[in-house]
């Protein structure tokens, strides 16, 4: 399978070729080559990447892996595009914003905007075969999640992470946070938001961080 990364990400070209990784492109040559679903489709599967590159990343927002119903992953972490119902999840997100930040939250899920200012809308996982949550996990994926977030603690400064839920801390769990802004919670979702997320205040601790950094703040709503 021929399947380049963003040229912005070109450091991680030692890592993309690494036989783990190679392994992973057989894997999804051979899913798609049996005509399983993959979502998002192939074209979305660097979505995120695309639109931040490392030098334009100011936020750092970590998934799991993709929504895996159709029509709903757009390769955005947590993002629906707009004709889609908003999922329990990010229900949860924007009713955390809107209390954080004393705003409407948006009418749509689809996150692009987010992207559009340095948010990168990163998935531990990039794709997932329809209706089978996690099916993807443990096929290559991790190597390149970790392989960004190590390129964004050692080339950057002042970036923010944002991680919910413990697999996403796991994850991250080597960023320097004498150099950048670790921001952890429980998940959103319905079953632990509860427990935490609710009251946390992400929106305005990133934004007050970024400009005591001199970064322009991110508008979230």
């Amino acid at each position: 399978m021929k399947l380049n990364l963003p040229k912005n990400w070109s450091s991680l070209k030692e890592t993309w070729n690494q036989p783990e990784l190679l392994d992973l492109r057989n894997f999804l040559d051979s899913e798609l080559t049996a005509k399983k679903i993959i979502y998002p489709p192939k074209e979305l599967w660097f979505n995120a990447l695309n639109y931040c590159s490392p030098k334009d990343t100011k936020v750092v927002i970590l998934g799991q892996d993709p929504y895996h119903g159709a029509g709903q992953a757009m390769g955005l972490s947590f993002s629906v595009p707009e004709s889609c119902k908003i999922p329990p999840s990010l229900k949860n997100i924007y009713k955390e914003l809107e209390a954080d930040l004393d705003t409407l939250a948006p009418v749509s899920g689809d996150l692009t905007f987010w992207a559009q200012q340095g948010v990168l809308l990163l998935n531990n996982v990039f794709t997932v075969e329809h209706s089978l949550a996690g099916s993807h996990q443990k096929k290559g994926w991790e190597i390149l999640t970790k392989a960004i977030l190590k390129t964004l603690n050692d080339e950057r400064d002042n970036l923010v992470f944002i991680l919910w839920g413990s697999p996403a801390q796991k994850t991250a769990s080597f960023i320097d946070e004498k150099r950048h802004l670790v921001l952890k919670s429980v998940h959103p979702s319905p079953l632990s938001s509860y427990r935490g997320f609710f009251g946390s205040r992400p929106f305005s601790k990133a934004n007050k961080y970024l400009k005591v950094h001199n970064i322009k703040p991110i508008s979230w709503s």
